[in-house]
């Protein structure tokens, strides 16, 4: 049986908008991300900051699309 990584896109090119959404919360949130792409130094608290203003945009954008985009 084979096993799909929790970490893998649903719809690979969807990579950009999420990297974007990544680097837009970063930047709202002073976290500094490294230029090489690693960025095993952020504390649990900025990831999870991070992660959380990421769910709360996509939250966003659903509840627009759901409500016809009125909002």
């Amino acid at each position: 049986m084979s096993r799909q990584s929790s970490n893998s896109l649903i719809v690979p090119q969807a990579k950009q908008a999420i990297n974007q959404l990544k680097m837009e919360a970063a930047q709202q949130l002073g976290v500094q991300f490294s230029q090489d792409g690693y960025n095993g130094n952020l504390s649990t608290r900025e990831a999870g900051s991070v992660g959380g203003y990421i769910t709360k945009k996509l939250v966003q954008i659903a509840e627009q699309q759901i409500s016809g985009g009125s909002r």
